[in-house]
């Protein structure tokens, strides 16, 4: 079959909740993605920051065959050998105590807050906890997610949703300050901000932040799904504010293209929240999965990914400055690391990443009006120029 079957067909049998781009991806290479047409695009969206390594890692792949000839699934009521590995590595990263393996970022999510919730219970017996949510913020579209997403054009459709979540603007500490009372157990934020912009966290406000939390015992959850795993510069963005969380979520580049996510909690959490009976999962934590996230954490250290994202990235930052700095319809950009967005004025954002695919430049948009570039993290600076160079022509287009 042909591009244009391959589309028929799909939209003939899957439902529609996507308005997919007419491109039919069919291999990878690097940074690069080539359709089956047999056009290559420069991949600077990584399948929303998931694809930090890059297409065609021979030792990712390798490991992934080893496991699937081995073991692929047991379930949770048995240990297994990648689970292990995959914990070890993961707690030894984070600094934190404790690791629960979802199948997704949402599940993580959903896993944060039952965790927020059986320590306040715990606590006081109360089951009218409230959590302190952000607006613009976004962590997944499951009901418990959909809940605690600061953006009301997700939530509308769905309602009544999950009760007890109040909403704080990001960056205003006054904002959160006027939302806290005797029944918040948690505030929950996106250490940078993805879908709503990339906006990243204040280094006063998340500081200030934590303190509300410890002078009130209420735990501080922070969503690294997006802004983890190497991609700010650190494993974790929190580690380069000193602003540890008690309950951390991650996926996305965790499994680097093997559905995987995790929520981990400090000792404090871990103690006095979720025992046997209060939360489970057929396949989080099997031995394919976390056969990816042990070799994930292996090749970042092999390859020293963070610090080459330290290295490249100020070089990114310097490309985008320059486009904004050329054109009129770009007014700014924000971001950290290789997490980097462009605001675009006067020009629907939309319009401009369509323009990128036809120059074979995969770009994201982020919110209603931010170019988004979140590519993997094994780009060099050639690569950079050469998104510059694509970027240019859509601009011009």
């Amino acid at each position: 079959m042909n591009s244009k079957e391959y589309m028929e067909k799909t939209e003939q049998y899957v439902l529609h909740t996507y308005n997919r781009f007419p491109v039919v991806l069919e291999k990878g290479d690097g940074v690069y993605l080539t359709d089956a047409d047999g056009k290559s695009y420069l991949d600077f969206g990584a399948g929303i920051a998931v694809f930090a390594l890059g297409y065609g890692n021979k030792a990712y792949n390798d490991a992934l065959k080893k496991q699937i000839d081995q073991l692929i699934h047991t379930s949770n009521l048995y240990y297994n050998i990648p689970l292990e590995e995959a914990a070890e590595k993961l707690i030894r990263t984070s600094g934190m105590d404790k690791v629960f393996f979802t199948n997704s970022g949402t599940e993580a999510i959903e896993g944060a807050i039952k965790a927020a919730r059986k320590y306040a219970w715990l606590k006081d017996g109360g089951t009218d906890h409230e959590i302190i949510a952000m607006n613009h913020s976004f962590h997944g579209r499951s009901v418990g997610a959909l809940s605690v997403t600061g953006n009301a054009h997700y939530q509308e459709p769905f309602r009544p949703l999950m009760g007890g979540v109040k909403f704080a603007d990001f960056n205003d500490l006054d904002s959160v300050n006027a939302q806290v009372n005797e029944k918040t157990c948690a505030i929950i934020l996106e250490t940078v901000q993805g879908e709503g912009g990339i906006y990243p966290a204040d280094p006063v406000f998340l500081k200030g932040v934590k303190k509300i939390c410890e002078e009130h015992d209420i735990l501080l959850i922070l969503d690294e799904i997006q802004c983890g795993m190497g991609r700010t510069g650190s494993y974790f963005a929190w580690q380069q504010y000193g602003v540890e969380p008690d309950i951390m979520t991650c996926a996305k580049a965790l499994g680097c293209g093997v559905p995987v996510g995790a929520f981990v909690l400090n000792e404090k959490v871990a103690k006095a929240s979720l025992v046997p009976g209060d939360h489970g999962t057929t396949y989080g934590g099997n031995p394919l999965a976390c056969a990816a996230v042990s070799e994930v954490f292996d090749l970042f250290e092999e390859q020293h990914i963070i610090d080459h994202v330290n290295e490249v990235a100020p070089y990114l930052e310097q490309k985008l400055d320059e486009l904004v700095e050329k054109y009129g319809c770009l007014s700014l950009r924000r971001g950290k690391g290789l997490m980097q967005g462009v605001v675009v004025a006067g020009r629907p954002v939309g319009e401009i990443v369509k323009k990128a695919l036809e120059q074979g430049l995969i770009v994201l948009s982020a919110g209603s009006d931010v170019l988004r570039f979140v590519p993997p993290l094994i780009i060099t600076k050639e690569d950079i120029d050469e998104m510059a160079v694509r970027l240019t022509r859509a601009l011009e287009a």
